[in-house]
């Protein structure tokens, strides 16, 4: 078997704060005096029910995580270690999730944030040889108004290249807030040439992805598993281009499957589904992008040409450049004719 660590890759689905590695979050909690949960230091991957309670847990952790990011240096080393690990594993392509209100006190205001994440990310690109963009987003738990005022601050830094805003993005538990009054958030993102990437369809099930899919217009889904429970549903996903970030660790932390085989990978790929496997946040999961792609291959048997198919699709559906893309699948292609 080849060395998946060879294999030319796109991450689409990795959130700031989730990027963290254990050893940076027990530095900025010594340094900033802030007492983490001894669940995020442990080493021990998160598993939750997938219910409310196991959701406000997570939220509870990942908050605590965020509480240590305590400004601007913080901040350049998170994106920067994201990058060097991403570099490590193969990527060659990060697009990175970030909602810059929880850091806005820390650095005056949520443009400086995002100004930062950006910087950050086109200095990372150069120093560890990985393109790194950068995907706004909003969360379900507040206002919508306050998304239309990220969608308008994503779009003044739109683009795609690294150190560029390439999308718009919706997290949090998808049992909240009603998905179309975001909708106009997502268009003035949209008149700006940014892609659609809201999370949908892995704690709610298809008829969350069709609302979903209706009031926002999903270039990407985050997640999108759940699709798979409705067949006709997923055939209209996968004629309409619209691609899957599937996270399987994450799929099973927070209890969706009760272990990864029970993530649907397979039958996404076989449906024709344009899959990217993403991380999530590796910092409570404990597995990194490498780690989804030795799933795929010992969980789920995916052979050395499936995988890089996956690493094509990844490529296909991120948001870089034409030049980028092909210098990647070029990549996928030699990786595929070394000798296993």
């Amino acid at each position: 078997m080849r060395d998946l660590s060879k294999l030319p890759k796109a991450h689409l689905h990795l959130h700031f704060t989730g990027s963290m590695r254990v050893e940076t979050l027990r530095e900025l909690a010594a340094e900033h005096r802030v007492r983490v949960p001894s669940a995020l230091v442990d080493d021990d991957p998160l598993r939750v029910p997938a219910d409310e309670r196991g959701w406000f847990r997570f939220q509870r952790l990942y908050d605590a995580a965020r509480a240590c990011v305590r400004g601007e240096a913080d901040m350049r080393r998170l994106v920067d270690e994201a990058a060097a690990d991403d570099a490590a594993e193969g990527s060659g392509r990060l697009e990175i999730q970030v909602d810059p209100t929880s850091y806005a006190p820390f650095v005056g205001g949520i443009t400086p944030a995002v100004e930062i994440v950006l910087d950050a990310a086109k200095a990372a690109s150069a120093a560890h040889g990985i393109e790194v963009a950068v995907v706004v987003a909003a969360s379900r738990m507040r206002h919508p108004l306050d998304a239309r005022t990220l969608a308008r601050l994503a779009a003044r830094y739109a683009g795609e290249g690294p150190g560029e805003v390439v999308g718009f993005g919706l997290s949090n538990d998808e049992r909240h807030g009603d998905t179309a009054e975001f909708a106009a958030a997502f268009r003035i993102a949209h008149r700006a040439g940014l892609a659609s990437v809201p999370h949908g369809g892995e704690l709610l099930g298809p008829s969350h992805v069709r609302e979903v899919v209706t009031a926002l217009r999903p270039d990407r889904l985050g997640h999108g598993v759940r699709a798979g429970e409705d067949p006709r549903l997923l055939a209209e996903l996968v004629a309409d281009g619209v691609a899957f970030e599937v996270c399987p660790a994450s799929n099973v932390g927070l209890g969706v499957y009760p272990a990864l085989a029970d993530v649907p990978l397979g039958s996404l790929v076989d449906a024709g589904a344009q899959v990217a496997l993403g991380a999530d946040d590796p910092l409570l999961f404990g597995s990194r992008l490498l780690d989804q792609y030795e799933t795929a291959r010992h969980v789920h048997g995916f052979s050395d040409p499936e995988l890089a198919d996956l690493a094509r699709s990844s490529i296909r559906a991120s948001r870089a450049s034409s030049a980028t893309k092909a210098r990647l699948l070029a990549g996928v292609d030699e990786w595929l004719a070394s000798p296993a």
